[in-house]
């Protein structure tokens, strides 16, 4: 393993967060001396962030714990053009109504997981909209624009994806990489800041920020990428059966935010303990240690420490008190997800998809098929099984071992 005299590269090795360095004899020698200002981009495309933009969320943590400040840029400005970067598709354009409520709802996760203050090392919470939508476009063209050649934007791979794929890649999006480009040279002209941080897709856009930097101002700043973080299963990670695993709770409710993490893979829990919370090593190389049974243990601290960070610390414990009645104690437990039966019932499967455990009626018949499906333990062949509780009563409804919900008697 490399050795680096600055906290702060050693931290983000040891976690496991570094890919890529633009110049990292240069960024440690700069981070052993004095205090740094990273940053770290987000597009405010949903009302929350999800799991794989932890990941991005965590490599400011690092920052801060080394003793620097980062700082969260809220993409108001950017994602009303879109990154290109891993997308087939046009996104869909977003009003600036939808993007002012997104960037409301996404703002108290930072805050659960960042310290801000007006300390050296307090966070800051900055919408780049503040400075894009100023911008004159001749006035963009004449002072950015020579410092980009159609000749090397072509090489980026989030435009030859589309280009090979023969997929469209619309003149607004083909300008996100100068946009984000110019958000680093604001960043660096108005808050110091020395380094951009972000996924491994991002390495393009932060190369141009470094360049349009060093060639406008004549600045040295840095770049620092983490690796794509898949599970040990080849999936990407922040997804699961029914879709993204978001941060706030208003889009995915804390048991089943804990539950995602207590089903990690065996092979994926010292790597996950490392990346996503702040548990000492030794610790974490003992837990990933475990075998047989016990790795089970190592799995519920990492849900509990995940869930602690993001949702809260009662959240965490009301999360593993539900999970602990379920499986062990047969109980339903407050956190799962409820769905009321009115006085005419109602068809199994549809309480499938209404409980989000299947996408479509379709596939809640598949899984009954396949004998995925038990209502109070038992099991449910049919597909068109009617569900009627009389009013105040409850049952329990499973989809294999891992999802359980709640009815209601209306």
């Amino acid at each position: 393993m490399t050795t680096y005299d600055s906290e702060l590269l050693r931290l983000l090795n040891q976690r496991g967060h570094v890919h890529q360095v633009t110049d990292a004899a240069g960024l440690d020698a700069l981070a052993a001396r004095q205090t740094v200002t990273g940053y770290v981009g987000f597009d405010p495309t949903a009302p929350s962030l999800h799991i794989g933009n932890l990941a991005s969320i965590m490599l400011l943590r690092r920052l801060q714990q080394a003793g620097h400040r980062p700082i969260v840029i809220m993409g108001g400005g950017t994602a009303k053009v879109g990154d290109p970067s891993g997308k087939d598709e046009t996104r869909q354009m977003l009003t600036e109504e939808v993007l002012a409520s997104n960037i409301a709802s996404i703002k108290d996760s930072f805050r659960k997981i960042l310290r801000f203050d007006d300390s050296e090392t307090g966070a800051l919470l900055i919408n780049n909209d503040e400075w894009l939508s100023e911008l004159g476009y001749v006035e963009l063209l004449r002072d950015v624009g020579p410092h980009f050649t159609i000749n090397r934007m072509l090489t980026f791979d989030s435009v030859k994806l589309r280009l090979d794929r023969e997929q469209p890649l619309t003149f607004l999006e083909f300008n996100y990489m100068i946009m984000q480009a110019y958000d680093y040279l604001k960043l660096s002209r108005d808050y110091g800041c020395q380094l951009q941080l972000g996924g491994s897709d991002q390495w393009g856009n932060i190369v141009n920020g470094i360049e349009l930097t060093r060639r406008m101002d004549g600045k040295e700043v840095f770049g620092v990428t983490a690796p794509l973080i898949t599970r040990a299963d080849g999936q990407k990670m922040g997804k699961s059966v029914s879709g993204a695993v978001w941060l706030n709770e208003e889009q995915l409710p804390s048991y089943d935010f804990w539950q995602y993490w207590r089903n990690t893979d065996d092979r994926d829990v010292g790597r996950f303990l490392k990346l996503f919370t702040d548990l000492p090593l030794d610790e974490i190389a003992r837990l990933e240690a475990l075998e047989g049974s016990e790795i089970n243990d190592a799995k519920v601290i990492l849900a509990d420490e995940v869930t602690k960070l993001v949702r809260g610390e009662d959240a965490a414990a009301s999360a593993r008190a539900t999970a602990e009645q379920t499986f062990a104690g047969g109980g339903k437990g407050e956190d799962l997800p409820t769905l009321d039966v009115p006085p005419e019932g109602v068809r199994i499967g549809v309480a499938l998809t209404d409980l989000g455990f299947t996408k479509s009626n379709g596939e809640a018949k598949r899984k009954i098929a396949e004998g995925a499906v038990k209502l109070d333990d038992m099991a449910i062949a049919d597909p068109g099984y009617l569900i009627e509780l009389p009013s105040g009563s409850e049952a329990r409804l499973s989809l294999g071992k891992k999802r359980h919900g709640i009815l209601r008697g209306a």
